[in-house]
């Protein structure tokens, strides 16, 4: 997996001093390494510095997290996700405690690590301009900053691929005992981090099959019969994995449609703003260029219908691994979303190192990397800003008028996790919608049947049975949630019958996660402001 670089042309340095004109190159030079030196530290601090609370994932994550291991199997075996991240955050909470900074900070530091390792497998891939460009490229991606501040396991994934590209690289070189073995360690790990990975290693083994059959294929077969030996790793764990896959899933998403290859790579640019369709279009171009981009003289650069040595294996994990995704989403109605496709982040950033080193001048690098680095400054600042719940306004409301002991309902459950988490404990009783249970976890087995089949009349008289004749009630809601159509609205309505109500905080938009807050105060029913 390798790539012929294309040599740079440097333009050579002046060997006396100017006395007059512009300013002298190196001075500009060295102004040009402090301003990307600064916007790459600036990208590396943003991996850090998210602004909002914890959303539904990162909320949840931590909720289970935070179990005796000994928990662990059986919360997850209602959440629908592997073990490796939980108990990696587990032991880390330990340490540094359940705040939002802190639980966030895990990411953040694999989201650092990936930046070397990036620059490793550039080195493998194509040589020290790859390999600085692959970094750069890393560094200044929003998506790898959005998954570096939040509190999940996708930069586990993307430390991980990187890994598993080094070893898998060396292993194909010289296939030791230690290199297969280290092919075998990283198949577990990914199979431990997320489902997902399953794609990824079945392309690859794909392309090892390819190898293996040619005359010099032997170390192909050993890279596959390690990835095979570490495959059984998840033995252990398939009485769990088989419950997940009959009983959960993604029933808050639609299947993906066959634009899922374009979507993902510029879901890699960020926002969907002006900045990040053109920083989307520019990587497509780059990796393009790496695979297809050939050396035709000084200064010169052809796009060949022939991918250029060792590129098109690269190529083929990428969009072969997405184009998989996709079918098996046909194939089983599974959802996907684009950070499942964080394995596949260090591959298409490796084409687009790919794709600079390619450039036929050091200049149209350095013009390109400065471009990008800008491009991804403005989309990572943005990532990071973005507020992505209404928890703080619906649980600041609350903390300044709710008293203790009155009821608050979450409908959908998935409001509950991010909410509860800012409000006192032990202070109100707090249940879900349909099944009364508390906020901190949402039970995903048999979501879809759960809440297709639930009623609001009984739930709301049980409710309101159970909440004192003083007390008020509270509904935390949103609508638009797939599996439960217009049920929160009935709740509500149900409820309106029986207490008057007020509209505290009404449902905006411009969060990722979305919420309202009724309140219901002991007396005369008043009419639902809607």
């Amino acid at each position: 997996m390798t790539a012929t670089e294309t040599a740079a042309h440097a333009e050579p340095e002046p060997t006396e001093p100017v006395d007059a004109g512009p300013e002298p190159r190196p001075r500009r030079a060295t102004a040009l390494r402090y301003a990307a030196v600064s916007g790459l530290g600036a990208l590396v601090v943003l991996r850090f510095v998210a602004h909002s609370h914890l959303w539904l994932d990162e909320a949840l994550t931590v909720n289970v997290a935070r179990l005796p291991l000994r928990r662990l199997p059986d919360a997850l075996r209602h959440d629908g996700a592997p073990p490796l991240y939980y108990v990696m955050l587990h032991g880390w909470m330990r340490l540094f405690g359940t705040g939002t900074v802190a639980v966030r900070a895990l990411s953040g530091l694999l989201g650092v690590v990936a930046l070397p390792l990036t620059f490793a497998a550039g080195l493998r891939a194509g040589g020290r301009r790859t390999a600085w460009a692959a970094a750069v490229l890393m560094a200044a991606s929003p998506f790898a900053v959005r998954y570096s501040s939040e509190a999940r396991m996708y930069t586990l994934m993307l430390v991980l691929a990187l890994l598993g590209y080094l070893s898998l690289v060396e292993a194909l070189e010289t296939p030791t005992t230690g290199r297969l073995a280290a092919v075998a360690a990283v198949t577990a790990l990914l199979l431990y981090t997320h489902y997902w990975s399953i794609q990824l290693l079945a392309v690859v083994a794909v392309v090892l099959a390819v190898r293996a059959r040619r005359p010099a294929g032997a170390s192909a077969r050993r890279a596959l019969v390690a990835m095979a030996v570490g495959a059984l790793a998840l033995v252990p764990w398939l009485p769990v994995f088989v419950f997940q896959l009959r009983h959960t899933g993604t029933p808050w998403a639609t299947n993906p449609g066959p634009n899922v290859l374009v979507d993902t790579v510029f879901d890699f640019a960020g926002p969907r703003a002006v900045v990040g369709e053109l920083l989307g279009l520019v990587l497509l171009a780059l990796a393009a260029i790496g695979v297809f981009g050939h050396a035709a003289g000084p200064g010169r650069l052809e796009l060949r219908a022939r991918p250029r040595r060792g590129t098109a294996e690269l190529a083929v994990v990428v969009f072969g691994t997405l184009l998989l995704a996709m079918v098996l989403g046909f194939a089983t109605r599974a959802a996907f979303a684009s950070r499942y496709a964080t394995a596949v982040l260090a591959p298409f950033v490796l084409l687009c190192g790919l794709g600079i080193a390619a450039l036929p001048s050091r200049r149209a690098a350095t013009a390109v990397l400065a471009g990008v680095v800008g491009l991804g400054l403005v989309g990572s600042g943005a990532e990071a800003a973005t507020e992505r719940t209404a928890a703080a306004r619906v649980a600041a409301a609350l903390r300044r008028s709710a008293a203790p002991g009155d009821v608050v309902v979450y409908c959908p459950d998935q409001l509950g996790p991010s909410v509860s988490r800012l409000l006192p404990v032990g202070r109100y009783r707090q249940l879900t919608f349909p099944t009364g249970a508390g906020p901190e976890r949402v039970d995903w087995a048999d979501y879809a049947h759960r809440n297709r089949t639930a009623r609001a009349a009984p739930f709301a008289a049980r409710t309101l049975a159970g909440t004192g004749p003083t007390n008020t009630l509270w509904v935390v809601w949103a609508p638009g949630y797939r599996t439960y159509k217009a049920r929160c609205q009935s709740l509500i309505s149900t409820i309106g019958r029986s207490r008057p109500l007020r509209r505290v905080i009404k449902v905006k938009n411009g969060y990722w996660e979305r919420a309202g807050l009724v309140r219901f105060r002991p007396g005369a029913p008043l009419p639902f402001d809607q």
